[in-house]
């Protein structure tokens, strides 16, 4: 078995610790919080796991091979530095870390290492979002755009933007769906309360080909919405996550192209635009919880040495990109150029 600690139990620690709990590969050893009033808890319902508040003991129990973390974003880079030069495997909370050089530096520690690190992308683990990319890569043919709206009223954070908040995910399902990588980013927003970061954000990524990639992001929305599209030269997604049944419809609608270039008069060219309206289907999806599959992944890539899907790189990539988005939004939507990330092998 593989021991795993947990450090964090907060908003999400409690997830990681039930699912931990239940995966029969996996051998739950401690749970750390700072705040010990949080960790009664976990004693009540898990009388056999540790507690503490001395992450420092975590990382000395010869038990513990793994070490999740579930902490906020600005400690992530140390927590993660200090497990993987103890020699522990990481699974760290999204995004990986605050800044682009962080994340780069974790890639690294953990190749040189030989050591597992592996990002809490949620999303690219469920049925529908692995069911988009099997789409995408067989059936839409050219991929023309990507457009999300990600809104709700609240939960605001006063350490983060709702960029880092809600953008993420869409950064992270856009990172695993789409091949293209996208090569700038320009972003604007604004924010409502004083002194606290932007609540609501328009993200727009631009790709080397004609793809085009936008996200609405809002902590000020009157109803909760979740829903992307993405259209392709032969066919058109709709995932709508709020969905209890039917998440992913595929459409086989598009437009058609039709005439050649011709030279009447002062008609360079004619072009005729046709309309296709085809069938709607809805395809069967894995409903099994994404957080257990990816954290079961995550142990088969330690036991292993498999890479896992969201690993460091994948990570990074998505930090690249919320980093020049914060830049972005510094300077009312200038577009940021994306510097090639140097990713690991």
């Amino acid at each position: 078995m593989i021991g795993v600690g947990v450090v964090g139990y907060g908003y999400w620690g409690p997830n990681l610790v039930r699912n931990l709990a239940d995966i029969t590969d996996a051998r739950l050893v401690s749970v750390c919080d700072l705040m010990t009033e949080r960790l009664a808890p976990v004693k009540a319902r898990y009388p056999t796991v540790d507690i503490t508040a001395d992450f420092d003991e975590m990382l000395q129990d010869p038990r513990i091979d793994a070490i999740a973390i579930a902490t906020p974003v600005s400690t992530h880079f140390r927590l993660a530095m200090m497990a993987l030069m103890a020699g522990k495997h990481v699974f760290v909370e999204k995004p990986m870390a605050a800044t682009t050089e962080e994340a780069r530096r974790m890639v690294e520690e953990a190749a040189r290492r030989g050591l597992v690190l592996a990002v809490d992308h949620t999303f690219v683990h469920t049925g529908a979002v692995r069911k988009m990319r099997e789409i995408a890569e067989r059936d839409l043919g050219e991929i023309y755009y990507y457009d999300s709206v990600r809104v709700n009223l609240g939960l605001f954070q006063h350490d983060v933007s709702v960029v880092w908040d809600l953008a993420v995910h869409d950064l992270s399902i856009m990172d695993y769906v789409l091949d293209e990588k996208p090569v700038a980013v320009s972003a604007t927003g604004m924010s409502h309360v004083p002194g606290e970061p932007e609540n609501i954000a328009y993200l727009t990524m631009f790709y080397e080909s004609k793809l085009i990639a936008h996200v609405h992001v809002n902590w000020l929305a009157p109803v909760k919405v979740r829903r992307t599209l993405i259209g392709g030269s032969n066919k058109m997604i709709v995932y709508d996550d709020l969905e209890p049944s039917e998440k992913v419809k595929v459409y086989d609608k598009g437009i058609t192209l039709n005439g050649n270039p011709q030279k009447n008069g002062e008609k360079v060219y004619q072009m005729l635009v046709g309309y296709r309206t085809g069938d709607m289907h809805a395809p069967q999806l894995d409903i099994s919880e994404a957080l257990g599959r990816e954290l079961r992944e995550f142990l088969h890539c330690v036991e292993t040495g498999a890479r896992p899907i969201a690993d460091g790189n994948a990570g990074l990539r998505v930090v690249r990109i919320l980093e020049a988005a914060t830049q972005s939004l510094a300077q009312r939507g200038r577009v940021i150029e994306l510097e090639k990330a140097r990713l690991i092998a």
